[in-house]
């Protein structure tokens, strides 16, 4: 079992690029529609956080915590 520091070192670099990742993908929906609503903004954010680990799942760069 790892521990609570372990789980975090492993995450917090997907953390980072996932933050990162959401805060692209809201700039670019702000510029392709003007205004773009709260529904779709979190539409958008969902989308990234579910898709993202399952992104680095395929590739095979997914840290050891998200492969059990």
């Amino acid at each position: 079992m790892n521990s609570l520091a372990e789980t975090v070192r492993q995450l917090a670099p997907h953390w980072g690029v996932m933050f990162v990742a959401m805060l692209s993908a809201l700039a670019v929906a702000e510029r392709v529609v003007v205004a773009v609503p709260l529904w779709a903004s979190l539409l958008v954010v969902l989308l990234v956080a579910v898709g993202y680990p399952s992104l680095v799942r395929a590739v095979g760069v997914a840290p050891d915590v998200w492969k059990r």
